[in-house]
Protein backbone atom coordinates (compact mmCIF):
# COMPACT_ATOMS: atom_id res chain seq x y z
CA UNK A 1 0.00 0.00 0.00
CA UNK A 2 1.20 3.47 -0.82
CA UNK A 3 -0.35 6.87 -1.38
CA UNK A 4 0.29 9.25 -4.25
CA UNK A 5 -0.87 9.55 -7.85
CA UNK A 6 2.51 9.89 -9.56
CA UNK A 7 2.93 6.22 -10.49
CA UNK A 8 -0.69 5.89 -11.58
CA UNK A 9 -0.54 8.98 -13.76
CA UNK A 10 2.68 7.81 -15.42
CA UNK A 11 1.17 4.39 -16.06
CA UNK A 12 -1.99 5.85 -17.57
CA UNK A 13 0.11 8.12 -19.78
CA UNK A 14 2.13 5.15 -21.07
CA UNK A 15 -1.11 3.26 -21.77
CA UNK A 16 -2.45 6.12 -23.88
CA UNK A 17 -4.88 7.33 -21.21
CA UNK A 18 -7.60 4.69 -21.31
CA UNK A 19 -9.29 6.48 -18.38
CA UNK A 20 -10.19 9.35 -20.72
CA UNK A 21 -12.14 7.17 -23.14
CA UNK A 22 -15.32 7.03 -21.05
CA UNK A 23 -17.17 9.18 -18.56
CA UNK A 24 -16.46 8.41 -14.92
CA UNK A 25 -18.33 8.57 -11.64
CA UNK A 26 -16.40 8.27 -8.37
CA UNK A 27 -18.02 6.88 -5.22
CA UNK A 28 -16.11 7.54 -1.99
CA UNK A 29 -16.99 7.01 1.65
CA UNK A 30 -16.22 4.97 4.75
CA UNK A 31 -19.15 2.57 4.43
CA UNK A 32 -21.70 2.04 1.69
CA UNK A 33 -19.59 3.00 -1.30
CA UNK A 34 -19.66 -0.49 -2.80
CA UNK A 35 -23.43 -0.72 -2.41
CA UNK A 36 -23.94 2.71 -3.99
CA UNK A 37 -21.57 1.82 -6.83
CA UNK A 38 -23.60 -1.32 -7.51
CA UNK A 39 -26.93 0.54 -7.38
CA UNK A 40 -25.79 3.32 -9.71
CA UNK A 41 -24.36 0.81 -12.17
CA UNK A 42 -27.63 -1.15 -12.12
CA UNK A 43 -29.60 2.04 -12.81
CA UNK A 44 -27.36 3.01 -15.72
CA UNK A 45 -27.56 -0.49 -17.20
CA UNK A 46 -31.36 -0.48 -16.84
CA UNK A 47 -31.43 2.79 -18.77
CA UNK A 48 -29.61 1.13 -21.65
CA UNK A 49 -26.16 2.63 -21.14
CA UNK A 50 -22.96 0.69 -21.80
CA UNK A 51 -21.75 1.02 -18.23
CA UNK A 52 -18.72 -0.45 -16.46
CA UNK A 53 -18.27 -1.04 -12.74
CA UNK A 54 -15.08 -1.28 -10.71
CA UNK A 55 -15.18 -2.25 -7.03
CA UNK A 56 -12.85 -3.61 -4.37
CA UNK A 57 -12.10 -5.86 -2.67
CA UNK A 58 -13.66 -9.00 -4.10
CA UNK A 59 -15.35 -11.71 -2.04
CA UNK A 60 -14.39 -14.91 -3.83
CA UNK A 61 -12.94 -14.17 -7.28
CA UNK A 62 -10.91 -11.35 -8.79
CA UNK A 63 -13.37 -11.11 -11.69
CA UNK A 64 -16.00 -9.67 -9.34
CA UNK A 65 -14.16 -6.34 -9.34
CA UNK A 66 -14.60 -5.76 -13.07
CA UNK A 67 -18.12 -5.61 -14.52
CA UNK A 68 -18.29 -4.75 -18.21
CA UNK A 69 -21.85 -4.00 -19.23
CA UNK A 70 -24.04 -6.58 -17.50
CA UNK A 71 -21.37 -9.22 -16.92
CA UNK A 72 -18.15 -9.73 -15.05
CA UNK A 73 -15.07 -9.54 -17.22
CA UNK A 74 -14.13 -12.95 -18.56
CA UNK A 75 -10.95 -14.65 -17.42
CA UNK A 76 -9.52 -14.31 -20.95
CA UNK A 77 -10.22 -10.56 -21.05
CA UNK A 78 -8.75 -10.19 -17.59
CA UNK A 79 -5.60 -12.04 -18.59
CA UNK A 80 -5.26 -9.92 -21.71
CA UNK A 81 -5.63 -6.68 -19.75
CA UNK A 82 -3.15 -7.90 -17.12
CA UNK A 83 -0.63 -8.70 -19.85
CA UNK A 84 -0.94 -5.18 -21.27
CA UNK A 85 -0.38 -3.64 -17.85
CA UNK A 86 2.53 -5.94 -17.06
CA UNK A 87 4.31 -5.20 -20.34
CA UNK A 88 3.81 -1.47 -19.85
CA UNK A 89 5.09 -1.54 -16.28
CA UNK A 90 8.16 -3.57 -17.25
CA UNK A 91 8.97 -1.10 -20.05
CA UNK A 92 8.63 1.87 -17.71
CA UNK A 93 10.79 0.22 -15.07
CA UNK A 94 13.46 -0.71 -17.62
CA UNK A 95 13.58 2.91 -18.77
CA UNK A 96 13.75 4.19 -15.20
CA UNK A 97 10.47 6.09 -15.66
CA UNK A 98 8.83 4.94 -12.44
CA UNK A 99 9.86 6.11 -8.98
CA UNK A 100 8.29 3.00 -7.44
CA UNK A 101 6.71 -0.14 -8.81
CA UNK A 102 2.90 0.03 -8.93
CA UNK A 103 0.93 -1.72 -6.20
CA UNK A 104 -1.57 -4.50 -6.82
CA UNK A 105 -4.43 -1.99 -6.51
CA UNK A 106 -2.82 0.41 -8.98
CA UNK A 107 -2.40 -2.42 -11.49
CA UNK A 108 -5.97 -3.60 -10.93
CA UNK A 109 -7.28 -0.07 -11.45
CA UNK A 110 -5.29 0.27 -14.67
CA UNK A 111 -6.70 -3.08 -15.77
CA UNK A 112 -10.21 -1.76 -15.22
CA UNK A 113 -9.47 1.28 -17.37
CA UNK A 114 -8.04 -0.94 -20.11
CA UNK A 115 -11.03 -3.33 -19.98
CA UNK A 116 -13.50 -0.45 -20.20
CA UNK A 117 -11.66 1.15 -23.10
CA UNK A 118 -11.49 -2.07 -25.07
CA UNK A 119 -15.19 -2.78 -24.46
CA UNK A 120 -16.05 0.79 -25.53
CA UNK A 121 -17.85 1.60 -22.30
CA UNK A 122 -19.84 4.80 -22.35
CA UNK A 123 -19.60 5.44 -18.62
CA UNK A 124 -17.98 3.74 -15.62
CA UNK A 125 -18.84 3.79 -11.92
CA UNK A 126 -15.65 3.53 -9.86
CA UNK A 127 -15.52 2.72 -6.17
CA UNK A 128 -12.69 4.56 -4.45
CA UNK A 129 -10.35 2.14 -2.75
CA UNK A 130 -9.09 4.10 0.27
CA UNK A 131 -9.64 7.76 1.08
CA UNK A 132 -9.98 9.63 -2.17
CA UNK A 133 -7.40 12.38 -2.63
CA UNK A 134 -4.49 10.03 -3.29
CA UNK A 135 -6.37 6.88 -4.29
CA UNK A 136 -5.48 5.32 -7.65
CA UNK A 137 -9.01 5.82 -8.97
CA UNK A 138 -8.68 9.58 -8.53
CA UNK A 139 -6.68 10.01 -11.76
CA UNK A 140 -9.99 10.22 -13.64
CA UNK A 141 -11.94 13.45 -14.14
CA UNK A 142 -15.40 12.47 -12.92
CA UNK A 143 -18.63 14.01 -14.18
CA UNK A 144 -20.15 13.48 -10.72
CA UNK A 145 -19.11 12.06 -7.35
CA UNK A 146 -20.76 10.66 -4.26
CA UNK A 147 -19.58 10.59 -0.66
CA UNK A 148 -21.70 8.01 1.10
CA UNK A 149 -20.57 8.33 4.71
CA UNK A 150 -17.61 9.39 6.82
CA UNK A 151 -16.61 7.55 9.96
CA UNK A 152 -13.53 6.08 11.63
CA UNK A 153 -11.57 3.54 9.59
CA UNK A 154 -8.01 3.30 8.25
CA UNK A 155 -6.91 6.02 10.66
CA UNK A 156 -3.24 5.14 10.16
CA UNK A 157 -3.56 6.20 6.52
CA UNK A 158 -6.34 8.81 6.61
CA UNK A 159 -5.93 10.55 9.95
CA UNK A 160 -7.24 10.23 13.49
CA UNK A 161 -10.09 12.75 13.32
CA UNK A 162 -13.27 12.83 11.24
CA UNK A 163 -12.16 16.15 9.80
CA UNK A 164 -8.88 14.64 8.59
CA UNK A 165 -10.69 11.65 7.09
CA UNK A 166 -13.17 13.99 5.40
CA UNK A 167 -10.29 15.97 3.89
CA UNK A 168 -9.03 12.81 2.18
CA UNK A 169 -12.51 11.85 0.96
CA UNK A 170 -13.07 15.38 -0.34
CA UNK A 171 -10.14 14.94 -2.71
CA UNK A 172 -12.52 13.45 -5.29
CA UNK A 173 -14.42 16.75 -5.62
CA UNK A 174 -13.89 18.70 -8.85
CA UNK A 175 -14.93 22.20 -9.94
CA UNK A 176 -18.51 22.55 -11.11
CA UNK A 177 -19.62 18.93 -10.75
CA UNK A 178 -22.45 17.58 -8.57
CA UNK A 179 -21.37 16.10 -5.24
CA UNK A 180 -24.01 13.87 -3.65
CA UNK A 181 -23.58 13.28 0.08
CA UNK A 182 -25.22 10.94 2.51
CA UNK A 183 -25.64 11.94 6.17
CA UNK A 184 -22.30 13.08 7.61
CA UNK A 185 -21.10 13.95 11.12
CA UNK A 186 -20.95 17.76 11.68
CA UNK A 187 -17.18 18.13 11.61
CA UNK A 188 -16.81 16.03 8.47
CA UNK A 189 -19.77 17.79 6.87
CA UNK A 190 -18.10 21.16 7.39
CA UNK A 191 -15.03 19.96 5.49
CA UNK A 192 -17.12 18.76 2.54
CA UNK A 193 -19.17 21.99 2.47
CA UNK A 194 -16.01 24.10 2.50
CA UNK A 195 -14.34 22.03 -0.23
CA UNK A 196 -17.41 22.29 -2.46
CA UNK A 197 -17.44 26.06 -1.91
CA UNK A 198 -13.75 26.36 -2.78
CA UNK A 199 -14.11 24.18 -5.89
CA UNK A 200 -17.38 25.70 -7.06
CA UNK A 201 -18.95 22.23 -6.91
CA UNK A 202 -22.69 21.69 -6.34
CA UNK A 203 -23.38 19.98 -3.04
CA UNK A 204 -26.53 17.84 -3.05
CA UNK A 205 -28.00 16.18 0.02
CA UNK A 206 -29.15 12.64 -0.69
CA UNK A 207 -32.04 13.18 1.72
CA UNK A 208 -33.58 15.45 -0.92
CA UNK A 209 -34.25 12.43 -3.16
CA UNK A 210 -37.81 11.27 -2.53
CA UNK A 211 -37.75 8.20 -4.75
CA UNK A 212 -37.86 5.77 -1.83
CA UNK A 213 -41.10 7.23 -0.58
CA UNK A 214 -42.55 7.03 -4.09
CA UNK A 215 -41.91 3.28 -4.52
CA UNK A 216 -45.15 1.50 -5.44
CA UNK A 217 -46.98 -0.85 -3.09
CA UNK A 218 -44.81 -3.24 -1.09
CA UNK A 219 -41.67 -2.54 -3.14
CA UNK A 220 -38.54 -2.28 -0.99
CA UNK A 221 -34.82 -1.83 -1.67
CA UNK A 222 -33.13 -5.07 -2.70
CA UNK A 223 -30.40 -4.53 -0.10
CA UNK A 224 -31.61 -4.88 3.48
CA UNK A 225 -31.05 -2.70 6.52
CA UNK A 226 -31.76 0.90 7.49
CA UNK A 227 -28.26 1.90 6.38
CA UNK A 228 -29.01 0.60 2.87
CA UNK A 229 -31.98 2.95 2.65
CA UNK A 230 -29.52 5.81 3.15
CA UNK A 231 -27.29 4.31 0.47
CA UNK A 232 -30.32 4.02 -1.83
CA UNK A 233 -31.01 7.73 -1.40
CA UNK A 234 -27.41 8.53 -2.38
CA UNK A 235 -27.67 6.32 -5.47
CA UNK A 236 -31.09 7.63 -6.47
CA UNK A 237 -30.01 11.25 -6.08
CA UNK A 238 -26.83 10.60 -8.07
CA UNK A 239 -28.75 8.90 -10.89
CA UNK A 240 -31.17 11.83 -10.99
CA UNK A 241 -28.27 14.26 -11.30
CA UNK A 242 -26.72 12.20 -14.08
CA UNK A 243 -30.00 12.47 -15.96
CA UNK A 244 -29.83 16.25 -15.55
CA UNK A 245 -26.29 16.16 -16.98
CA UNK A 246 -27.53 14.44 -20.14
CA UNK A 247 -26.80 10.84 -19.14
CA UNK A 248 -30.42 9.79 -19.52
CA UNK A 249 -31.70 7.71 -16.60
CA UNK A 250 -35.49 7.73 -16.38
CA UNK A 251 -37.49 7.15 -13.20
CA UNK A 252 -38.05 3.46 -13.93
CA UNK A 253 -34.30 2.93 -14.33
CA UNK A 254 -33.55 4.80 -11.12
CA UNK A 255 -35.98 2.52 -9.33
CA UNK A 256 -34.33 -0.49 -10.92
CA UNK A 257 -31.04 0.61 -9.40
CA UNK A 258 -32.65 0.35 -5.96
CA UNK A 259 -34.99 -2.61 -6.45
CA UNK A 260 -33.02 -4.94 -8.71
CA UNK A 261 -29.40 -4.53 -7.60
CA UNK A 262 -27.41 -7.58 -6.52
CA UNK A 263 -24.56 -7.01 -4.07
CA UNK A 264 -23.59 -10.18 -2.17
CA UNK A 265 -22.18 -10.39 1.32
CA UNK A 266 -24.24 -7.48 2.63
CA UNK A 267 -26.87 -8.83 5.02
CA UNK A 268 -27.07 -11.87 2.77
CA UNK A 269 -28.78 -14.95 4.19
CA UNK A 270 -27.85 -18.47 3.07
CA UNK A 271 -29.00 -21.84 4.44
CA UNK A 272 -26.41 -24.43 5.44
CA UNK A 273 -26.89 -27.66 7.32
CA UNK A 274 -30.34 -26.63 8.47
CA UNK A 275 -29.27 -23.24 9.81
CA UNK A 276 -29.67 -19.69 8.55
CA UNK A 277 -26.31 -17.97 8.11
CA UNK A 278 -26.30 -14.19 7.75
CA UNK A 279 -23.19 -12.79 6.04
CA UNK A 280 -22.34 -9.13 6.41
CA UNK A 281 -19.22 -7.29 5.33
CA UNK A 282 -19.19 -5.10 8.46
CA UNK A 283 -15.49 -4.43 9.08
CA UNK A 284 -15.38 -1.24 11.16
CA UNK A 285 -17.31 0.17 14.14
CA UNK A 286 -19.94 1.96 12.04
CA UNK A 287 -20.60 -1.22 10.06
CA UNK A 288 -20.82 -3.26 13.25
CA UNK A 289 -23.32 -0.75 14.66
CA UNK A 290 -25.50 -1.05 11.55
CA UNK A 291 -25.36 -4.85 11.73
CA UNK A 292 -26.31 -4.90 15.41
CA UNK A 293 -29.24 -2.59 14.68
CA UNK A 294 -30.43 -4.93 11.93
CA UNK A 295 -30.19 -7.96 14.23
CA UNK A 296 -32.33 -6.24 16.83
CA UNK A 297 -34.88 -5.02 14.28
CA UNK A 298 -35.34 -8.45 12.73
CA UNK A 299 -35.35 -10.53 15.90
CA UNK A 300 -32.01 -12.22 15.24
CA UNK A 301 -31.03 -11.84 18.87
CA UNK A 302 -29.31 -13.36 20.63
CA UNK A 303 -27.35 -14.59 17.62
CA UNK A 304 -24.24 -16.73 17.43
CA UNK A 305 -21.48 -14.65 15.87
CA UNK A 306 -18.56 -15.96 13.79
CA UNK A 307 -16.05 -13.13 13.88
CA UNK A 308 -12.67 -12.50 12.28
CA UNK A 309 -10.86 -9.19 11.79
CA UNK A 310 -7.65 -7.62 10.57
CA UNK A 311 -5.07 -6.24 12.97
CA UNK A 312 -5.42 -2.62 11.76
CA UNK A 313 -9.12 -2.46 12.70
CA UNK A 314 -10.71 -1.03 15.85
CA UNK A 315 -11.74 -4.49 16.99
CA UNK A 316 -12.64 -3.47 20.55
CA UNK A 317 -15.22 -0.97 19.31
CA UNK A 318 -16.65 -3.46 16.82
CA UNK A 319 -17.06 -6.11 19.52
CA UNK A 320 -18.65 -3.60 21.87
CA UNK A 321 -21.28 -2.79 19.23
CA UNK A 322 -22.07 -6.44 18.51
CA UNK A 323 -21.95 -7.93 22.02
CA UNK A 324 -25.44 -6.81 23.15
CA UNK A 325 -27.02 -8.55 20.13
CA UNK A 326 -25.10 -11.84 20.40
CA UNK A 327 -25.23 -14.70 22.89
CA UNK A 328 -22.08 -16.40 21.66
CA UNK A 329 -19.01 -15.52 19.61
CA UNK A 330 -16.75 -17.90 17.73
CA UNK A 331 -13.47 -16.13 16.98
CA UNK A 332 -11.60 -17.21 13.87
CA UNK A 333 -8.73 -16.09 11.64
CA UNK A 334 -9.44 -14.59 8.17
CA UNK A 335 -7.20 -15.61 5.29
CA UNK A 336 -4.97 -12.54 5.31
CA UNK A 337 -1.40 -11.89 6.49
CA UNK A 338 -2.86 -8.89 8.36
CA UNK A 339 -5.40 -11.00 10.28
CA UNK A 340 -5.63 -11.04 14.06
CA UNK A 341 -5.30 -14.54 15.45
CA UNK A 342 -8.41 -16.25 16.81
CA UNK A 343 -6.96 -16.49 20.32
CA UNK A 344 -6.15 -12.77 20.36
CA UNK A 345 -9.70 -11.97 19.27
CA UNK A 346 -11.09 -14.26 21.94
CA UNK A 347 -9.12 -12.44 24.62
CA UNK A 348 -10.52 -9.13 23.39
CA UNK A 349 -14.06 -10.56 23.27
CA UNK A 350 -13.81 -11.72 26.88
CA UNK A 351 -12.80 -8.22 27.88
CA UNK A 352 -15.82 -6.41 26.43
CA UNK A 353 -17.51 -4.58 29.30
CA UNK A 354 -20.95 -5.94 30.09
CA UNK A 355 -20.79 -8.71 27.48
CA UNK A 356 -22.62 -11.89 28.45
CA UNK A 357 -21.65 -14.01 25.49
CA UNK A 358 -19.79 -17.30 25.53
CA UNK A 359 -16.45 -17.07 23.76
CA UNK A 360 -14.72 -19.72 21.63
CA UNK A 361 -11.60 -19.59 19.46
CA UNK A 362 -11.35 -21.76 16.34
CA UNK A 363 -8.72 -20.50 13.86
CA UNK A 364 -9.96 -22.34 10.74
CA UNK A 365 -13.02 -20.48 9.34
CA UNK A 366 -14.80 -23.62 8.07
CA UNK A 367 -14.45 -25.34 11.45
CA UNK A 368 -15.63 -22.17 13.19
CA UNK A 369 -18.70 -22.11 10.95
CA UNK A 370 -19.40 -25.79 11.60
CA UNK A 371 -19.14 -25.26 15.35
CA UNK A 372 -21.46 -22.23 15.25
CA UNK A 373 -24.08 -23.98 13.11
CA UNK A 374 -23.98 -26.98 15.42
CA UNK A 375 -24.82 -24.73 18.36
CA UNK A 376 -27.42 -22.41 16.80
CA UNK A 377 -29.93 -22.20 13.97
CA UNK A 378 -29.14 -18.51 13.46
CA UNK A 379 -25.51 -17.65 12.80
CA UNK A 380 -24.07 -14.26 11.87
CA UNK A 381 -20.63 -13.85 10.27
CA UNK A 382 -18.86 -10.48 10.18
CA UNK A 383 -15.65 -8.60 10.92
CA UNK A 384 -13.70 -8.85 7.66
CA UNK A 385 -14.53 -9.08 3.97
CA UNK A 386 -11.76 -11.69 3.73
CA UNK A 387 -13.71 -13.86 6.17
CA UNK A 388 -17.06 -13.27 4.46
CA UNK A 389 -15.67 -14.24 1.07
CA UNK A 390 -14.21 -17.46 2.43
CA UNK A 391 -17.40 -18.46 4.24
CA UNK A 392 -19.58 -17.55 1.28
CA UNK A 393 -17.58 -19.94 -0.87
CA UNK A 394 -18.12 -22.70 1.67
CA UNK A 395 -21.85 -22.00 2.02
CA UNK A 396 -22.46 -21.94 -1.72
CA UNK A 397 -20.41 -25.08 -2.42
CA UNK A 398 -22.67 -27.37 -0.42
Amino acid sequence: MKFGLGTMRRLCDALGHPERQFRSILVAGTNGKGSVTAMVHQGLAAAGHRAGRYTSPHLERLEERFVVGNREASRDDLNEAAAVIRTTVESLEAAGDLETSPTFFECATAMAFELFRKAEMEIAVLEVGLGGRLDATNVVEPVAVAITSIDYDHQAQLGSTLEAIAYEKAGVIRPGIPVVCGPLPPGADNVIVQTCREQGARLLRASSWTGLEDLPGAAAPALRGAHQRENARVAGCLLQELDALGVQVDEASRRSGILDVEWPGRLETLRWRGAEVLLDAAHNPAGACALAEYLRETGWTPATLVFGALEDKDVRSMLAELAPACGAIVCTTPASPRALGAEVLATLAKGVAGAEWTVSAIPEPERALEFAVGASGQVVAAGSIFLIGRLRGILRAR
